[in-house]
């Protein structure tokens, strides 16, 4: 009844106010005020939606360290993982930098060793080339100090101068060559570099390896000394490279990058062999030459 009577009076009002009043049915769609806000219908959603600070009682959050033991023992296994880096990273930038050093020597010894093909006079270009021999031994002897700070890491750190080995391998072989016309053995180079074999050697795949550059080398020789007018330069590159393919040949070879050497080598046989075909068929071979072709 109080409601009815509420009713009543704020439409007299409405009235009053507004001379055009609303139509009498929005009134029913109009919300009932009431000062009780205790009677207001409750939404089932705000309730199921709500949560109550007790409930936070029920979620865990690990936070961090919460075990101490297992927090120190992790403290110390990563620092000492930061000491052995910062020390392998120094050892390193020394090794880098006498690596360095022998590929500087190494560029030198190849620049007097191309003068050979220019028709300079072989003990000449050899003798200026020899004396940077002694540069790269004394620069193996730093490595093999360097690495006896870090005993039976050899092979961690034997990529920083690998190629720069193979290099001086092959100058060393084609020195050698020029001087005996005979192979550069694996024993004999690491007596020019100084290396022992048991505590810092020279790898077999190394040496393999710059042989198969230094075979890369002989076919622009063989031309350049037949256009010096040396014909029987061919045939003897032509015996050597044979013997040196035959004998590789005897090796199962599973290196990706050795057997593509390898491989190269068959292609620079084949063009010595056409250096030495042609200059038969011209007739430029004496009889005496081709005796003793015949004979090997």
């Amino acid at each position: 009844m109080m409601n009815s009577a509420f009713r009543n009076v704020h439409f007299t009002a409405s009235r009053l106010i507004n001379p055009k009043p609303f139509s009498s049915s929005i009134l029913h769609f109009l919300p009932l005020c009431s000062g009780d806000v205790s009677h207001r219908r409750s939404n089932p959603l705000r309730h199921r939606n709500s949560v109550s600070p007790s409930s936070f009682s029920s979620f865990y959050i690990p936070m961090a360290g919460g075990d101490g033991q297992v927090s120190l023992s992790l403290e110390k296994q990563f620092e000492n993982f930061r000491v052995q880096l910062e020390e392998s990273a120094a050892l390193r930038e020394q090794i880098r930098a006498v690596v360095m050093e022998i590929e500087s020597a190494t560029r030198l010894i190849q620049a007097n060793l191309v003068l050979v093909h220019q028709s300079r006079p072989i003990p000449e270009v050899i003798e200026k080339a020899k004396e940077k021999i002694v540069d790269l031994k004394k620069f193996y002897g730093r490595l093999a100090e360097i690495l006896q700070k870090c005993p039976g890491q050899y092979y961690r750190y034997h990529g920083d101068w690998r190629s720069e080995t193979q290099a001086v391998v092959s100058q060393l072989a084609f020195m050698h060559w020029l001087e005996t016309g005979t192979l550069l053995v694996h024993t004999e180079a690491e007596e020019k570099l100084g290396l022992n074999s048991l505590e810092f050697g020279l790898e077999t795949e190394d040496y393999l390896t710059g042989i198969c550059f230094m075979s890369n080398d002989l076919p622009r020789y063989v031309v350049n000394r037949v256009t010096a007018g040396d014909y029987d330069c061919p045939r003897k590159v032509m015996n050597f490279l044979t013997d040196l393919h035959a004998a590789f040949r005897m090796l199962n070879l599973r290196n990706d990058f050795l057997r593509k050497k390898f491989d190269s080598m068959k292609y620079d046989l084949r063009r010595v062999e056409e250096v030495y075909y042609d200059v038969k068929i011209r007739g430029l071979i004496s009889a005496g030459d081709q005796e003793i072709q015949g004979q090997s």
